[in-house]
């Protein structure tokens, strides 16, 4: 009983922070988003701003994309890689060469970003709302 009590309390302060920051994340993603496709000029439908556990963002085959809220707390030159990784899925579905090519039209160093994201991945979420206190939004 009481670690399913502990679990739905967790839930709830999750769900609580994801309320709280969403609208932000989403005026940050929309920004970022027009100032990258000016260079690109890619079309997509609709995005969306999610409460993703594993992956900072996604693009489908419909040119749906989706970007977790958390994105918000990272650096912003890993917020322009995220963003511009997803932008670029809408024109390659694949991490192949001409993907990467894209993605250094505009982030020449996303290797560079990429490993210095993946150093940070395993920060847990009270890492991310610790620093997102001393960001003002």
């Amino acid at each position: 009983m009481t670690w399913f009590y502990y679990r739905k309390r967790r839930r709830s302060s999750v769900t609580k922070h994801y309320l709280e920051y969403k609208e932000a994340a989403r005026t940050l993603v929309h920004d970022r988003l027009q100032y990258f496709n000016e260079h690109y000029g890619l079309r997509y439908n609709r995005v969306a701003i999610r409460n993703q556990r594993r992956c900072w963002g996604s693009c489908t085959s419909l040119g749906n994309l989706n970007f977790s809220y958390k994105l918000l707390f990272l650096p912003p030159h890993l917020q322009d890689y995220i963003i511009v990784h997803e932008l670029c899925h809408l024109r390659e579905l694949n991490h192949g060469d001409a993907f990467w090519s894209l993605v250094a039209e505009t982030i020449p160093d996303h290797e560079e970003r990429r490993v210095h994201l993946r150093t940070i991945e395993g920060q847990t979420m009270k890492y991310l709302l610790a620093a997102a206190r001393s960001k003002e939004y």
